[in-house]
């Protein structure tokens, strides 16, 4: 997840932030190891997140925490999104609304999760390539309608879904 900071040019020195679907704690590591003054992990788990993090006094824990409808005690300079089984259309405006003006969102976009049924591999697991140019137009005609300066998709180096899919970081922001 220190790659998608790095894409974004983002350097959380001293920032609020909070990740949405925390799971185990990559991003909210990542933020941390880059500074990160405090961090809301929201995730539905429980007892997944890494021991760790979860005894670090810079993160708030939310565990059994449903990414979509968590509020916050304060709006975040920097909202980190990687909710596996919710599309972007669901997630970005959540992660929007918990940011504070001049802030930004670094969602992760998992294509396997925005395929139609005739865009995957059936009973795979798998995006089919051809089918990866039009999952990312209808994201970026997506992020269009959010009325907000973005970037991406743009593929990460790593492949998701146990090897099979690849994923996008979209940085959103700053946040007007």
């Amino acid at each position: 997840m220190a790659w998608g900071l790095q894409w974004a040019g983002l350097v959380p020195v001293g920032w609020i932030c909070c990740d949405l679907g925390s799971h185990v704690g990559g991003f909210v590591d990542a933020l941390l190891q880059a500074g990160a003054a405090k961090v809301y992990a929201v995730d539905t788990c429980y007892g997944t997140f890494a021991w760790t993090l979860r005894n670090d006094p810079r993160v708030v824990l939310k565990e059994r925490a449903n990414a979509l409808h968590v509020e916050l005690p304060e709006k975040v300079r920097l909202a980190t999104a990687d909710v596996g089984w919710t599309k972007q259309e669901r997630s970005l405006p959540k992660a929007l609304s918990l940011a504070e003006s001049g802030g930004y969102v670094l969602s992760l976009m998992k294509p396997q999760y925005e395929a139609l049924p005739e865009e995957t591999i059936r009973g795979k697991g798998k995006v089919r390539d051809d089918a990866l140019p039009a999952i990312c137009d209808r994201v970026t005609r997506l992020l269009e309608t959010l009325g907000q300066p973005f970037r991406g998709p743009a593929r990460t180096p790593f492949l998701g879904g146990k090897g099979k899919n690849p994923e996008y970081f979209i940085l959103i922001g700053p946040i007007g």
